[in-house]
């Protein structure tokens, strides 16, 4: 799951160097936590949320087959 936002994230990114996800289990769920530069928080989140709702649909899915819960937080 973390490679797969990290690759996402990236590539939605005007700096991906600043990009980095960090996993933290909370629970019986996995976290994953994105931070990126300032200036590239507007691109992650998109048009009234319209990406981070995709990306978080894209890890909803992927994680279900491998059955796991996954939140997808943005710092």
């Amino acid at each position: 799951m973390k490679e797969l936002v990290l690759f996402v994230a990236r590539g939605l990114a005007d700096k991906p160097d600043a990009v980095s996800v960090t996993e933290v289990r909370d629970g019986g769920a996995l976290v994953l936590r994105v931070a990126v530069d300032e200036a590239d928080k507007g691109k992650l989140i998109g048009r009234q949320g319209k990406v981070v709702k995709a990306l978080r649909a894209l890890v909803d899915a992927a994680s279900r087959r491998a059955g796991v819960r996954t939140v997808v937080e943005i710092d």
